[in-house]
Order: C-alpha cells, then structure tokens, then sequence
C-alpha cells in the first residue's frame, strides 16, 4: 500500500494548523501537520504512543514532568501513552507524527 501526498486532502484545524492523513493501519499512522508560526498544538494526551519528526521549522516541545526544549529541524520526540504535552511553534513548521495503534479519532470525524 502507498499514499501519494498530493491526493491526500487536507484539514483545516483552524489556528494555523493543517493536517494530512497519509498511510495507516490498525496498529501504526502517520499524519503531516503544517503550523503556522504562533501556532499552539494545545496540551492533550491520548492512549497512543506517539514519535513526532521536525521535517522543517523550530518549536518548543512540552510535556508533562519535563522541561520544555526547542526542537528544530530534524529532530525527534516521543510521547508514551497518556502523556500530557504539546507544542509552541516558534517558525513556519512542518511535522511528521507516527502513532501506534492508529488514531480512530482522526479517521471517524
């Protein structure tokens, strides 16, 4: 299975933010998100572990019990279940999450 990014629609998430879901299966996904800069992914948590790659940009990486650190440009980060955190995005910045198991919640709206 392949899925080609320029058919893939895209979501508005209001805020300066757009998301693209690209290839998933029940147990792994990956999802393209493009913020804006002042953006906010506003503090969640979900069941999911989760691994995000900084394709492009700068951002402030928060979560629950840590301190927050810059991440820029191909860097990594990961979030185990039910970890709460979020992100600032300090520069126009292009994300790659990876989640396992998929997110229903992002395919069921």
């Amino acid at each position: 299975m392949y899925t080609e990014n320029a058919k893939v629609p895209t979501q508005d998430l209001g805020g300066g933010t757009t998301r693209k879901i690209l290839s998933y299966s029940e147990n792994l996904m990956t999802v393209e998100l493009h913020f804006e800069k002042g953006a906010v992914g506003a503090r969640h948590s979900h069941p999911h572990e989760q691994i995000g790659y900084l394709v492009s940009g700068r951002l402030i990486y928060q979560e629950e019990g840590c301190q927050d650190k810059e991440l820029r440009t191909g860097d990594t980060y990961y979030v185990k279940p039910n970890a709460v955190h979020g992100v600032q995005i300090l520069e126009d910045t292009v994300l790659l999450d990876i989640f396992t198991p998929m997110r229903k919640d992002f395919v069921e709206i």
